[in-house]
């Protein structure tokens, strides 16, 4: 058992510990001024001249086979890249990848999106939660009806990360009533890759925080046979799949801002001083770092364990369950703690310690609340599906 990073890792990630501390963290402000006026955090352009700033250094399709020109660095690597882009609250992420359900695309699918997405030509986004089928994902109701060689899709979803930017939605309907019904909703239902010229429309839904989601509505949107994504009443499964990889990767974002926001209170608390002492000599506010210190750790360790499994070819849906569960519970407690250690300045907007705060809410929310990742992890052991200490 080897529990340190590779020399070739620590490069990596103090290579992009760099590019983070060069050219996100100096816009941080910016970014706060342009949110608190209404404006969107990055001006047009921005994202992408960051992309291939990023690109030019040698981070494009961090996670990409190498037969698209990617660099395929693992997914070990891949929550290491996380925590440490998410030290800044900059929205970034480095370009040149897809979602991973549009690699089941055909090679005709694959030149006309997967590629495209990959060479950032288009962006997509992924659909399948509903205004009634939120962790409840087998009640969707969006239909996609046969007629002649198109599917006629109707219904709508909401909560869509990414759906008011794309240029086409890989999104989940029903295409077979009875089937549907029969398995409980596991089956039945089908993928289809929709462009937005297809007649689907998206709506901003505004939040407690910055993540700006959207509700996508079709009303009789015509979608080729060819652009079915997998197969006819099989997309429950790539649903499952795009939801399940994204779960550990909470955990790490969550690492990421925490450890960034507890070197926060730690450099604040030895400048604050309270009746002759700064506040890092009381006790009361020792703990609070010490907790929050060790239960980073655990987090940290929680989400390279499901990345390190998946790495092996293994199914690692528990422990991406757990990491999920664990670390975003984590990134709560410590933003919390540090607005508290920061007192009234805390809560005020002059710090991004608030806007943290908001953000933080959300992780234990999508891609699976807690009561979904408990109800997992649950019946995981309750069923015998793992043991115990199954995983060393």
């Amino acid at each position: 058992m080897h529990l340190r990073l590779s020399e070739e890792q620590k490069m990596v990630q103090k290579t992009i510990r760099r590019f983070v501390e060069k050219e996100l963290m100096p816009l941080e402000n910016e970014v706060l001024r342009n949110e608190m006026e209404g404006r969107p955090s990055l001006p047009p352009g921005k994202l992408k001249e960051l992309q291939l700033r990023a690109k030019e250094a040698g981070f494009w399709g961090i996670n990409t086979p190498e037969e698209y020109g990617g660099a395929d660095l693992g997914q070990m690597m891949m929550a290491i890249v996380w925590m440490e882009i998410s030290k800044t609250f900059v929205p970034f992420a480095f370009g040149g990848s897809a979602d991973n359900i549009l690699y089941y695309a055909n090679e005709e699918q694959k030149q006309k999106y997967l590629i495209p997405t990959i060479n950032g030509e288009k962006k997509s986004c992924f659909a399948m939660t509903e205004p009634g089928a939120g962790s409840d994902t087998r009640n969707i109701q969006m239909t996609a009806v046969k007629d002649g060689s198109d599917w006629v899709l109707n219904g709508e979803k909401t909560f869509i990360t990414g759906g008011n930017e794309a240029d086409f939605v890989m999104v989940i309907a029903i295409t077979d009533k009875e089937l549907h019904r029969e398995t409980g909703g596991r089956e039945g239902v089908t993928c289809f890759i929709a462009d937005r010229d297809m007649g689907w429309k998206s709506e901003y839904i505004h939040t407690m925080g910055e993540w700006g989601p959207a509700g996508l509505v079709f009303e009789n949107v015509r979608v080729p046979e060819e652009n079915i994504l997998g197969e006819v009443n099989g997309g429950y499964k790539l649903g499952l799949e795009w939801i399940g990889f994204a779960r550990w990767i909470v955990g790490a974002r969550a690492v990421g801002a925490a450890e960034r926001l507890l070197q926060m209170a730690i450099d604040y608390s030895r400048e604050r001083v309270t009746f002759g002492k700064p506040i890092a000599e009381r006790q009361a506010i020792q703990w609070q770092i010490a907790d929050s210190a060790v239960e980073i750790e655990a987090a940290r360790w929680l989400t390279l364990n499901a990345a390190f499994t998946l790495d092996q070819g293994e199914d690692n849906r528990h422990l991406a369950s757990i990491a999920k569960l664990y670390g975003s519970n984590m990134g709560n407690r410590v933003v919390d703690r540090v607005l508290q250690i920061h007192g009234g300045m805390g809560y005020t907007r002059e710090l991004p310690i608030e806007r943290w705060y908001r953000e933080a809410r959300l992780w234990r929310i999508y891609d699976g609340t807690d009561e979904i990742q408990r109800m997992i992890i649950a019946r995981d052991l309750l069923k015998g599906h793992v043991k115990v200490g199954q995983f060393i």
